[in-house]
């Protein structure tokens, strides 16, 4: 039985066993949206070069693969709410 859209609303972190989706303040993590967010800090870390850019690099590419691999959802990374992804 899932939960009302009002018990969604007062949970922080929600993890839906049946569909294995994650929803942190009642935004679904993507796979994608979290890789563009792990890209960017580490091209911005490169930019920056406060760390080693051998790293920074392979956590850049890590985030890239996290996109590649939820592209198909693309058009749902970002979508506020819960939607059309219940």
């Amino acid at each position: 039985m899932r939960p009302s859209a009002a018990q969604r609303t007062s949970r922080i972190v929600e993890y839906d066993v049946f569909s294995k989706r994650l929803w942190i303040l009642g935004q679904r993590c993507h796979h994608g949206a979290t890789g563009s967010l792990v890209a960017a800090l580490a091209c911005a870390g490169i930019i920056a070069q406060r760390s080693n850019p051998t790293q920074l690099i392979a956590i850049a590419a890590t985030g890239g693969a996290l996109m590649a691999h939820d592209w198909k959802d693309r058009g749902h990374w970002f979508e506020r709410g819960y939607g059309s992804q219940l």
